[in-house]
């Protein structure tokens, strides 16, 4: 019971925890770099993690050059990094990435040439290059984010799936355990009474013949009765040898009939909260699937 509790509250926390989606801005800026101040592009990245995105960013820049990126917590910088997206030839990026609570704040400075950067007064077409690189970048990194958020939702789905068949599959081998244990113990309370018959036979029987014993003349017709007694006398220990075996066997049938039939109940209430926590995931991920589209549908 302990797990479910859990897993209810956490459902309970995870509807309360869902963000919507955020929009990812753009804008022009301006980054300083000691006493300089250069041209620069801003991209506003929410909910993200720093660590992931500072590795993915620095990752990004070095792609298709064998230039290295020199990152001096969260200020970076690299020369000659390549990409057809912003310019033709190489160029070079100066960046800091900060986190600002709940959104990164990415600012880069693009020099396309020595001393001159993108900005507005370079050209429109150069501007859109850059900001559709930051854009895509962050695009990039939002979806992962909330990829990955629908992924372990998707996942606490499945869990509370699997506990459900498990206890659907209990409840249909306590059903099963009832039905053989019914049968069990019709058969065996039948064979019970041919039995008890018996024994009352052998018993009257014995009863009857030690009488007769006890009236003969010594000679082989004692002898035979004596040894007609002692098969009696055999006949009767095998009959209540074989009830207290059906007995048992009874016995044990109907603890477990007992059993099921107490659990069975339990079984059903834990379904019908695990079935309500399933519904409420599943509405979980519908959340998370949709915010996942909105975000992939950001231009």
């Amino acid at each position: 019971m302990k797990i479910r509790t859990l897993l209810f509250s956490g459902a309970l926390f995870t509807f309360a925890a869902i963000n919507a989606q955020k929009p990812i801005i753009i804008q022009e800026d301006s980054l300083t770099t000691g006493t300089n101040s250069y041209p620069a592009i801003s991209v506003l990245i929410p909910e993200v993690k720093y660590e992931k995105t500072r590795k993915d960013w620095i990752k990004k820049q070095q792609s298709g050059t064998r230039s290295k990126v020199v990152d001096d917590a969260g200020r970076m910088s690299v020369f000659g990094a390549k990409s057809k997206s912003v310019s033709p030839d190489p160029f070079n990026i100066l960046s800091v990435l900060s986190d600002q609570d709940s959104v990164l704040r990415l600012t880069a400075a693009f020099e396309i040439r020595k001393d001159v950067y993108i900005e507005r007064s370079t050209g429109e077409t150069e501007l859109a290059k850059a900001k559709s690189y930051l854009f895509s970048f962050a695009k990039d990194q939002y979806t992962n984010f909330v990829n990955d958020q629908l992924k372990e939702e998707q996942n606490k789905l499945k869990d509370l799936e699997k506990e459900m068949r498990s206890l659907e599959k209990r409840q249909s081998g306590m059903e099963m355990d009832i039905r053989t244990g019914n049968r069990l113990v019709v058969t065996a309370k039948e064979k019970l009474t041919t039995l008890n018959n018996e024994l009352t036979t052998s018993t009257t029987a014995l009863a009857e013949h030690n009488a007769e014993y006890m009236v003969m003349e010594p000679g082989d017709a004692k002898d035979a009765k004596a040894g007609y007694i002692k098969d009696l006398e055999k006949q009767k220990r095998s009959t209540v040898r074989s009830i207290k075996k059906a007995e048992k066997k009874i016995r044990k049938a109907e603890s477990k009939i007992s059993r099921a039939n107490r659990a069975i109940p339990k079984n059903d209430s834990t379904q019908d909260r695990l079935r309500r926590l399933i519904n409420d995931q599943e509405s979980v991920v519908q959340l998370f699937s949709d915010k996942l589209s909105k975000v992939k549908a950001y231009k």
